[in-house]
């Protein structure tokens, strides 16, 4: 159980832009569907970027 706090305290962040994100795309597409796949597909793209910049090196 420690365990799975650890691993959820570590990606909170990337859970919740990853939740924000869909939220967004979500209604986008509810507007007109082309602008959520299109929504969609930036977000995640810019998801990609933040995490690989996040990402640090560890010893």
């Amino acid at each position: 159980m420690k365990r799975w706090k650890k691993a959820l305290g570590r990606m909170s962040a990337d859970l919740v832009l990853v939740a924000g994100a869909a939220a967004v795309a979500v209604g986008a597409g509810l507007i007109y569907l082309p602008a959520g796949l299109i929504t969609g597909g930036a977000l995640a793209m810019a998801g990609a970027v933040l995490s690989a910049m996040g990402r640090r090196e560890e010893p």
